[in-house]
């Protein structure tokens, strides 16, 4: 009997296709509403594979539902989604889609902070709304990026490419990272500080760090405090990482300028969060990885990753093994 999967959205054609002619494929057939749980755990007891996104909360309880799962493929690059723990107990291996999206997001990263900065999404509103009367010395003035000083929180593949994008525009570039990467100094010309230091120096500060328990709200009230009245925090990693309270309170205190988020905590995010009343923040849907060619090396990776398992070879780019 071929092996069924279980697919948690809607994706390309060309995709479902590959995994037909070996698989016996199942799908939750949106493309823009989540799978409900009840149905993924129902899904779930007879799936030898799962193929989920990061918003697809795969916990212990729906793990335990699984009665012959071997893998479980995440189209993300981050994880925390996944109860690893559980499936390490259970046997299931757990894979993700790195390096495919590495260029795309850090091009989202560069592209928030410009925005951020010269606040564009502010001044196209106000052209659009009828409200551009007439030329003045100071309308609309942002900040420098040419020049200026970076700071990555977290020098992974992201970082490093979004390091080549600063370097274009003069930038002096700061890192962050728990381990220090004396070869990457070396090579790009970049400087490293501790976490504290950092805050205080850089004009931008932006976080690419993967999530972890370890560094919830590793951003909140003290380490705003640190930051210049005129930086400006982006994050394009996950909403966990920063206190929104607290960035709140900063940005409508004038404690820091300026904030461009592409991920918060809650996602989707609620139309009355307090963070999309301040008009010193641009907002993006989570869109770090959203170009045509990135979204399908995505789920050909994820699809390629639950094949190898299920015709028992390696997986490409497993997360626990």
């Amino acid at each position: 009997m071929r092996p069924t999967i279980y697919i948690t959205r809607l994706l390309p054609k060309d995709v479902i296709d590959k995994l037909s002619i070996d698989l016996n494929v199942r799908m939750w057939e949106e493309e823009e509403i989540p799978v409900p749980r009840e149905i993924l755990l129902r899904e779930i007891k007879n799936a030898d594979g799962l193929l989920c996104l990061l918003t697809d909360m795969v916990d212990e309880e729906v793990i335990n539902e699984a009665t012959r799962l071997k893998i479980i493929s995440n189209m993300a690059v981050g994880f925390n989604n996944i109860d690893i723990h559980s499936a390490q107990k259970k046997g299931i291996i757990v894979t993700n889609t790195p390096g495919v999206l590495t260029e795309t997001t850090a091009d989202l990263t560069f592209a928030l902070l410009m925005a951020t900065a010269r606040r564009l999404m502010y001044a196209s509103d106000f052209l659009r709304k009828g409200e551009w009367g007439a030329w003045s010395p100071m309308q609309h003035t942002g900040q420098d990026i040419y020049g200026a000083t970076l700071g990555i929180v977290g020098l992974g593949r992201i970082g490093e490419a979004l390091v080549k994008r600063a370097k274009g525009f003069n930038m002096n570039v700061l890192y962050y990272n728990r381990t220090r990467k004396y070869d990457k100094e070396r090579e790009l010309g970049i400087h490293f500080r501790e976490l504290r230091e950092l805050l205080r120096q850089a004009d931008y500060v932006c976080l690419l760090l993967p999530f972890s328990d370890e560094i919830y709200h590793l951003i909140g009230k003290e380490e705003l405090s640190l930051m210049k009245s005129n930086a400006v925090l982006i994050n394009t990693a996950r909403g966990g990482i920063v206190d929104e309270e607290a960035l709140f309170d900063a940005l409508k205190n004038g404690e820091i300028w300026a904030a461009g988020l592409d991920v918060f905590e809650e996602e989707p995010v609620p139309s009355d969060h307090p963070l999309l009343s301040l008009p010193n923040v641009v907002t993006l849907p989570h869109i770090g990885s959203a170009s045509v060619q990135t979204r399908m090396n995505m789920a050909n990776l994820a699809a390629d990753n639950i094949l190898n398992v299920l015709n028992e070879k390696k997986p490409i780019t497993p997360v626990n093994l």
